[in-house]
């Protein structure tokens, strides 16, 4: 293929005396016209390429059809209404809607397909006073993680004050009707989609006062540092809890009892060598999650007044499954994988077991979420094969009903999913879910797309997904594995996926592939690999070190230069799972030595390729992409296209409207099957 120009310019760093060139550096310069004039270009190419192929438009239709059906939320109680979301099917952004009670009519809430006429301005969060009585709501405006902040009296549904800005990971939460506590950055000089954000602080906005006039609570301190501090206060308004992280993994904790107007943070955490979180409390009794001398997690609790950990009581002991917690009137549920299965167990708050619940099958729970004065909560239950569905659950006698099934054109018993163990390259047993039509034959010619993550402790389980979906109905087949690096054995199958040790999550994923074409499920010329993110980084690696292993690579919003990843927005957050290449020669050498960026080599030829991402990724910028194709166009060998397809006016991925979600899978998946040389009849 004859790619557009990309100039190369003369930049070298140098780390630990070694020499690194970074030809394409002009390209991470997102506000410059020469890098707009580029993504212009490169998308003039992609999208001719992807014109010429005939089928494109049945996939995209096919998805449509498929995505078009009525997708609710399970209701929530805020004060005098229920409120739950629903999209009609199509509609770019889910609406929330409210109603007195069960029986009564909805009316719509809040729409945000109002926000824009695109779809391209989405709802972030959402968070309701105590009473009820106001709404603080965030949006996102073309995907950036930089929001506004609107308050509502939700009688009324106006806005009550001007708009808080410049807000970035932040949860929202009331103290009582009187104001909120909320996170921020100071806003970076230069760009704000690219620019490195990391000392992060917490404010508190008194409702109908200025922005400007919003208490610092913690973080502007040198001592104070850390890239991000989240904060929560009781339901019963009793404490504000502080969770201050240095990177994804880890963090400290500090309380504050509100009830005494001039108390201080009191320390329950100070190390971010452990995850810890308060659940809940009654009165000065606390209920904390925690690793902390149990990698699969536990339950204790402990008493305010003295919280250090060895005055902690297990109220839910570790087991050897891996452990999350939700609460729901009074009730812990206990939610445990079983090789990335769902078991669900509901006990009391002094940690009596009430019971084991007997899912609707094999797959996914998740839901169990409630206020303590609710008789009642819901749970939403899928599979790989099953669209999600709403059951509400009674609390006190443990009986379940389908609240809410969705009416979809899939036929879900023509499918099926079964478990594999296979062995990567280490001797370490991995699972993998396999998903395909019933009846497939195994003769090696079944279209393959093999999924993975591997990091940030991210379990893969098992969950319906519509362009999952319009794949299998093509006869194709849907593996994934649950690598290391992922949390789905707790924290010591996370870190063996992390900094010296993150060559076993490409092995583990190298093995997968390996394993469906030993077992004939596919071959290299009918084998696609796809990751997002983290998992952008993983099928790139893989591409660079095993060129031969598949025929298409699809990485997605990818970190894909492992020598400066920490150097954008909140890039350096993500150092405990990779390290940094100013940390130590060793670590630099490692990180060079797989980072996609610097692997791709003159001479081979690579697979065919598309790269998706979006202009307004600021949390990992496009400057990722958009390197490592301009290095891939200039080094492939053969006729292999190497293209990147660039979303304009969106992020990296949460809030992207339906309408752009869809024209994306058409385009990848008919890329995908064109370039195993199937057609759309076979």
């Amino acid at each position: 293929m004859k790619y557009p120009f990309t100039k190369s310019v003369d930049v070298t760093d140098t780390y630990f005396g070694v020499e690194v060139k970074d030809p394409y550096r002009w390209l991470e310069d997102d506000r410059s016209k020469e890098t707009r004039t580029w993504v212009e270009t490169q998308n003039q190419l992609t999208n001719a390429y992807l014109d010429n192929i005939p089928y494109r438009k049945q996939l995209k239709s096919r998805l449509e059809t498929l995505w078009n059906y009525e997708k609710i939320s399970a209701p929530f109680k805020e004060g005098d209404f229920i409120y739950f979301s629903k999209n009609d099917g199509l509609q770019n952004q889910d609406v929330i809607y409210r109603k007195k009670n069960e029986n009564s009519k909805a009316e719509v809430f809040l729409d945000p397909n109002t926000f824009s006429k695109d779809g391209t301005i989405s709802l972030g969060a959402i968070s309701f006073s105590k009473s009820g009585k106001f709404l603080a709501y965030t949006i996102s405006e073309g995907g950036s993680d930089w929001r506004k902040l609107f308050i509502m009296d939700v009688l009324s549904k106006t806005i009550i004050e001007d708009a808080l800005i410049n807000i970035k990971f932040s949860q929202i939460s009331w103290f009582k009707d009187e104001g909120f506590y909320y996170s921020s950055y100071d806003k970076p000089e230069g760009s704000e989609l690219s620019a490195k954000t990391d000392q992060h602080k917490v404010y508190y906005h008194k409702i109908k006062t200025p922005q400007q006039n919003d208490l610092l609570i913690y973080g502007d301190k040198p001592e104070e540092k850390h890239r991000y501090i989240y904060a929560k206060v009781t339901q019963d308004n009793r404490f504000l809890v502080l969770t201050p992280r240095v990177s994804t993994s880890g963090n400290k904790v500090f309380i504050k009892d509100l009830s005494k107007p001039n108390s201080t943070l009191k320390t329950l955490i100070n190390t971010t060598e452990t995850d810890t979180h308060v659940l809940d409390n009654e009165g000065d009794r606390l209920f904390l999650v925690t690793n902390l001398n149990a990698p699969n997690k536990k339950v204790i609790a402990v008493n305010f007044k003295n919280p250090e950990p060895n005055h902690w009581v297990d109220v839910i002991p570790e087991t050897n499954q891996v452990l999350t917690v939700t609460k729901s009137g009074g009730y812990l549920f206990a939610h445990y994988m079983l090789h990335a299965i769902s078991s669900v167990k509901q006990y009391t708050y002094s940690g009596e077991l009430l019971r084991e619940l007997n899912l609707p099958g094999l797959g996914t729970a998740s839901g169990f979420s409630s206020k303590k004065e609710e008789l009642s909560c819901y749970f939403y239950f899928s599979n790989y094969c099953t669209p999600s569905s709403i059951y509400k659950f009674d609390l006190k006698t443990g009986n379940y009903e389908p609240y809410w099934q969705p009416s979809i054109d899939f036929k879900t018993n023509d499918f099926e999913s079964h478990q594999v163990f296979y062995t990567s390259k280490d001797g370490t047993k991995i699972p993998m879910m396999i998903t395909h039509k019933k009846g497939i034959i195994l003769n090696g010619k079944n279209p393959t797309i093999l999924y993975g993550y591997g990091g940030f402790n991210i379990s893969l389980t098992p969950a319906f997904s519509i362009t999952n979906a319009v794949w299998l109905e093509q006869g194709g087949v849907l593996a994934i594995p649950n690598i290391r690096g992922g949390g789905e054995y707790g924290k010591t199958w996370h870190d063996a996926g992390t900094k010296l040790q993150k060559q076993n999550v490409f092995d583990d994923f190298i093995a997968a592939a390996e394993y469906l074409i030993a077992n004939q499920y596919t071959t290299s010329k009918y084998l696609a690999l796809r990751g997002g993110s983290n998992g952008g980084l993983l099928v790139s690696a893989v591409m660079t070190q095993r060129p031969d292993l598949a025929k298409v690579i699809l990485p997605a919003v990818g970190v894909l230069d492992m020598l400066r990843y920490h150097t954008f927005t909140a890039g350096a957050g993500w150092a405990y799972d990779y390290g940094t290449a100013e940390d130590s020669k060793d670590m630099f050498d490692y990180l060079k030595a797989y980072s996609p960026l610097h692997n791709i080599k003159r001479g081979v030829q690579y697979p065919a390729t598309l790269i998706t991402t979006g202009d307004h990724d600021d949390r990992v910028v496009p400057a990722h992409s958009f390197k490592f194709a301009a290095e891939l166009q200039a080094k492939q060998t053969g006729n292999h296209p190497a293209l990147i397809r660039i979303e304009t006016n969106a992020g990296h991925g949460a809030g992207t409207p339906v309408s752009k979600t869809i024209a994306q899978y058409a385009d990848i998946f008919g890329f995908t099957l064109h370039n195993m040389g199937c057609t759309h009849e076979n």
